[in-house]
């Protein structure tokens, strides 16, 4: 079988379409969904995400304000900064770009921000909502994935799901995600001592480690949904994901490429989370 593919790129434009809707509607009410997207030094990758993110904001209606700081910026003047912009009405959203310079805690600078407009999902405030299952900002990239989940139609009650890695940003709020959506499910790691028993029994496999094939075919049970939230370079400097797609894909029953799968997602849940920040500061 060859699985079929989950397109993040027509999904992502479907939500993008919905955003701009529901923006127009807070428009008419003289309100402007505003995101503040701050970058602080000069690394290549963030400052394309941070572009994406500013046109993604613009294209759906969005006010977005780009700040862009020196790589030796004082982590007191940023925090300074995220605090004027939680005092900002017309910012609902707050964004600060990571890796931040290594003089700064990043752990610091995302506490400062206010839980009402951490549209990244970071926040413990957002962490514990999403442990207890209480409305709050789910972070972007495993909203994403589940929204993608929710576009085939799958149903994940009673099924067994299987995520690799176990970062803050990705794995553990992925666990907490599913788990809400009462599927069983395995949070594996760097410790884990059978990879491979753990990921064929699952119905569902969520690969985000940054680590070229880390899934295999092998390691996939026939039929199962494989997400690949991974962001490497293969030999040839092309960009590829945590997953062996090629043989991956003959033995699941979907997957998501890369690129055009999980990351246009990603991009496109910080718009969805900006525009509810401002809907329930509307409200």
């Amino acid at each position: 079988m060859t699985a079929s593919l989950i397109d993040g790129n027509a999904l992502s434009k479907t939500i993008r379409a919905e955003v701009a809707v529901r923006s127009a509607a807070l428009r008419q009410r003289g309100i402007t969904p505003g995101l503040a997207v701050i970058l602080v030094g000069d690394d290549p990758a963030s400052q394309v995400y941070v572009k994406h993110k500013v046109n993604d904001s613009h294209e759906a209606g969005l006010h977005s304000l780009l700040e862009r700081y020196p790589a030796t910026m004082a982590q007191a003047d940023l925090l300074g900064r995220i605090r004027a912009l939680n005092a900002d009405p017309l910012i609902h959203g707050i964004l600060v770009q990571l890796p931040l310079p290594r003089h700064m805690d990043a752990n610091e600078v995302i506490e400062t921000i206010s839980p009402v407009k951490d549209v990244d999902g970071f926040h413990v405030a957002s962490a514990g909502a999403l442990m207890i299952g209480r409305p709050g900002f789910w972070p972007c990239t495993p909203y994403g994935c589940m929204k993608m989940l929710e576009s085939i139609g799958y149903e994940l009650r009673g099924k067994h799901a299987v995520v690799i890695g176990r970062s803050n940003i990705v794995g553990k709020p992925m666990a907490m995600m599913l788990l809400q959506k009462n599927a069983t499910v395995t949070l594996c790691h760097s410790a884990t001592r059978d990879l491979k028993a753990m990921t064929l029994q699952a119905d569902v496999v969520v690969a985000a480690v940054g680590k070229r094939n880390i899934l295999t075919a092998d390691m996939v049970k026939p039929g199962a949904v494989v997400i690949d939230v991974g962001m490497n370079r293969n030999d040839e400097g092309k960009l590829c994901g945590d997953v062996d797609f090629a043989g991956v894909r003959e033995v699941a029953g979907w997957i998501t490429p890369v690129p055009g799968g999980v990351g246009p997602m990603t991009r496109a849940m910080l718009l969805v989370n900006t525009l509810e920040a401002a809907e329930r500061a509307a409200a």
